[in-house]
């Protein structure tokens, strides 16, 4: 018994010098790598410069290619033909920015509205509704631009949210007499340049012109100005002439959507995993649809 005790003793012991060696070299190896990484006089090592000299040692990003463009000189705002299809991505947020709020000819009723949805984010955009004008520039997913030269006319499609599409005539034609209001409107353009211009009218006051609920009436002539500076970048600018919500027509800052190579329409259930709950009930624990209408 004492034997085996004895020599269990031993090798506990013979053990214990093992591990306290083995610390010893895991301590003096740390401390050899802490060195070398901290460099002389405690000094860090300046980070590795790459030929660009740019964040992560990379060479800069090359420069865009130009503004792609048709036979006939006009700039192409969808897919290159040849090339691999894409899309928009969103980019139009907030109508009011960069500006500030007082700079916004609001009515006192108007103002007072786009204040109380900035508390209570009862957004129709979130519920599957359609959105147009700028708000389509803010899709889940970004937006697709689909040029039909033969017909005159461009389809601006939602790749995410309500999965559907606005129509933008370029054929020359004139608003007809009475529009019969919807989400989306009737838009018409043309070009100046080498920037799209387009009209819509007939809008309806159902959906929300951005995410933050900047409001409208039926009243609302909205026009578009788009304009793709080079291959990735499309310039979006936004007057609002809506004399039933504002003092005198106003026009937006610039805003910048980016070129996403690969994007492009899928099957999207939109009521499925919504992520947004807030922004469809607002402030309330739910909705009854039957006992009120919120535009």
């Amino acid at each position: 018994m004492s034997s085996w005790m004895n020599g269990r003793d031993d090798s506990a012991m013979s053990s214990m010098r093992s591990s306290r060696a083995f610390a010893k070299v895991a301590v003096l190896g740390f401390a050899v790598a802490l060195a070398g990484s901290i460099g002389v006089a405690g000094q860090a090592p300046a980070p590795a410069q790459g030929r660009g000299g740019g964040r992560g040692g990379g060479p800069p990003a090359p420069p865009a290619a130009p503004t792609p463009r048709r036979a006939d000189g006009k700039p192409i705002l969808g897919s290159v033909p040849g090339q691999p299809v894409g899309g928009w991505g969103a980019g139009v947020t907030t109508l009011p920015r960069g500006g500030g709020l007082d700079e916004v000819p609001f009515q006192p009723w108007a103002r007072a509205v786009y204040d109380i949805r900035q508390i209570d984010q009862f957004e129709p955009h979130t519920r599957c509704k359609a959105s147009g004008v700028s708000r389509q520039f803010s899709t889940p997913y970004g937006t697709e631009f689909v040029e039909v030269p033969d017909l005159q006319r461009m389809y601006i499609m939602d790749n995410g949210g309500p999965n559907s599409y606005r129509i933008i005539y370029l054929d020359g034609r004139s608003f007809p007499e009475k529009i019969a209001p919807t989400n989306y409107g009737y838009s018409i353009g043309h070009w100046e340049g080498d920037t799209l211009v387009v009209e819509t009218r007939g809008l309806n006051e159902k959906f929300w012109m951005d995410t933050r609920g900047t409001p409208h009436t039926a009243q609302l002539k909205f026009t578009e100005r788009l304009t793709r500076s080079d291959m990735n970048t499309l310039k979006y600018q936004a007057t609002i002439d809506d004399p039933g919500a504002y003092t005198k027509p106003w026009t937006t800052t610039v805003f910048e959507l980016r070129w996403r190579p690969g994007d492009e329409l899928f099957e999207y259930i939109c009521q499925q995993s919504n992520y947004g709950p807030e922004l469809m009930v607002g402030s309330q624990e739910d909705v009854d649809n039957t006992r009120f209408f919120v535009p």
